[in-house]
């Protein structure tokens, strides 16, 4: 009988299930990005909550199948608002944490509740072996979150492995992830666009524009460069190019944030999470700009935990219980 943990995810596009054995090697990880209709850049909450509803028993049971001897739950983490504040809260966490407490109460194991945010971090340090410092800087970029903020050991309660967030700058408008599906959109790339959007700008990294674009106090505005990207895609500029100057745009403003974090907080550790954090030119820019002039030790988790998944939340349930 192997003794495992079990961690889940319904977030704005993707359900996800973990399993984590008592060694914290992961044994399952299944996942599905929600459905968006073409030309869509999003879903409203309601189809999020059916569409969990519907995947979730589905993708339990593809994790069980994956396990090849019979397992005992010992804990189930989950993520169940979107982040670590007492007034957060999203409808389509409610399917992840509803199912999570109907498996807890009739296994009778411990249920752990963290943001998704959280999540998020976990699965970073879970993945990318790091920062073991009891404090560091997270960049945390997605469609529906683009903040850095210092992350430290939750102090008030010793016994805990909740973290202390102090958000230290973010976007004033929209978000990084929301810039790439944006203008993923109008290239005509499906949404979510960031895979897509990165194969195209591949072709032509030399090409890229720089964009006008303004970092104060580690905050960030996306609205202008986006507003200055439409009006180069409709001056015919192609979209490769277009693609490119996404991508530049971003690591340059994300580059800017985290020199500003370092100089208010003296921090230089820098775990880098969330689905923009998966884009490898986006990596490459933020390691020649900050790891080759020694200004910090970035880290990265494997590119296919950097977007949603369930990981983390399996990792908190395993480090709360031991």
């Amino acid at each position: 009988m192997m003794n495992v943990v079990l961690g889940i995810d319904t977030s704005c596009y993707t359900t996800s299930v973990a399993i984590l054995d008592e060694h914290a090697q992961l044994v399952a990880d299944c996942r599905r990005i929600l459905t968006v209709k073409a030309g869509n850049r999003g879903l409203q909450q309601s189809e999020m909550v059916f569409q969990h509803t519907r995947n979730l028993p589905e993708l339990f049971m593809q994790a069980c199948q994956k396990l090849d001897k019979p397992i005992c739950f010992k804990a189930i983490g989950v993520s169940a608002f979107p982040r670590p504040l007492p007034d957060s809260y999203m409808p389509a966490f409610l399917v992840g944490e509803g199912y999570a407490k109907v498996l807890a109460l009739s296994q009778d194991i411990p249920l752990y509740r963290i943001s998704h945010q959280e999540n998020h971090i976990f699965a970073g340090l879970w993945s990318a072996g790091g920062p073991v410092a009891s404090s560091f800087l997270a960049v945390h970029l997605s469609g529906g979150t683009t903040e850095i903020v210092r992350v430290a050991n939750d102090i008030s309660d010793p016994d805990s492995w909740r973290l202390a967030i102090d958000i230290l700058g973010g976007t004033k408008d929209i978000h990084a992830g929301q810039l790439v599906d944006r203008i993923g959109v109008l290239l005509g790339i499906k949404f979510p666009a960031g895979p897509n959007l990165e194969a195209l700008a591949a072709q032509d990294h030399e090409q890229a524009i720089k964009i006008p674009l303004t970092v104060r106090e580690a905050c960030v505005s996306f609205a202008g460069p986006e507003t200055h990207i439409r009006k180069l895609a409709a001056q015919g500029i192609a979209p490769t190019v277009i693609a490119a100057s996404v991508e530049l745009c971003i690591a340059k403003a994300v580059t800017a944030m985290i020199k500003q974090a370092i100089s208010s907080t003296g921090l230089t550790d820098v775990l880098l999470v969330g689905g923009v954090t998966a884009n490898q030119f986006i990596r490459k820019y933020l390691r020649n700009q900050l790891e080759e002039p020694l200004l910090a030790k970035l880290y990265f988790p494997e590119p296919s935990y950097s977007p949603d998944n369930a990981t983390g939340a399996a990792y908190f349930a395993l480090t709360s219980r031991q």
